[in-house]
């Protein structure tokens, strides 16, 4: 098995692309050891204590470690337990995350914004994002303000302030004029 990996703008975090469909829809975030308990291979990869954060996409994985320790130190012993994975056969054990639309909020007047909104970011942003090892999430429109929420390589990416205010909300105030400003938010 051969597991490509791939440089993301954020200096601590590394794209693993080990050639399979990882999850049919939706992604999966684990930020501690803890949250790591209800996967698989989450937890096998928080058995390093230099994992910081793991996060899951389609048919990707991206591994931010701490920055007390370089890429080159880490790395072999990553793919080592990324391969050990895949070859056991093992399947990935998936709690789906609730995306329902519980999680966002907006006005009922704003519905169409809302709806334009989403759409863009399904459709312009979020293929880019994940080309980074990132995703990102509407989380709420209110008086002219979008808040989104970066997940995976963006999550504290030294960049994703620039791309979110260059690239995300130039782009969103030209399709949306209603829209003054983008804000990220955590979850």
């Amino acid at each position: 098995m051969f597991i490509q990996t791939e440089d993301t703008p954020n200096p601590n975090t590394l794209k693993f692309i080990p050639g399979e469909v990882l999850l049919e829809s939706g992604t999966l975030e684990f930020k501690s050891k803890k949250d790591a308990d209800s996967n698989n291979l989450a937890r096998l990869l928080f058995n390093d204590d230099n994992v910081e954060s793991v996060f899951i996409g389609k048919d990707f994985l991206t591994i931010t470690k701490n920055t007390k320790i370089d890429w080159d130190s880490v790395k072999p012993a990553l793919l080592s337990k990324i391969m050990e994975f895949f070859s056991s056969g093992e399947s990935l054990d998936i709690k789906e995350e609730d995306t329902s639309s519980e999680k966002i909020k907006y006005n009922e007047k704003d519905l169409k914004i809302v709806e334009q909104i989403k759409k863009l970011i399904d459709e312009r942003v979020k293929p880019a994002v994940a080309q980074d090892g990132g995703d990102i999430s509407f989380v709420r429109f209110e008086e002219g303000k979008v808040f989104l929420e970066l997940r995976g390589a963006c999550s504290g990416c030294p960049s994703s302030t620039i791309t979110l205010k260059s690239g995300i909300e130039n782009m969103l105030k030209y399709y949306v004029p209603e829209i003054t400003s983008v804000e990220a938010v955590n979850q």
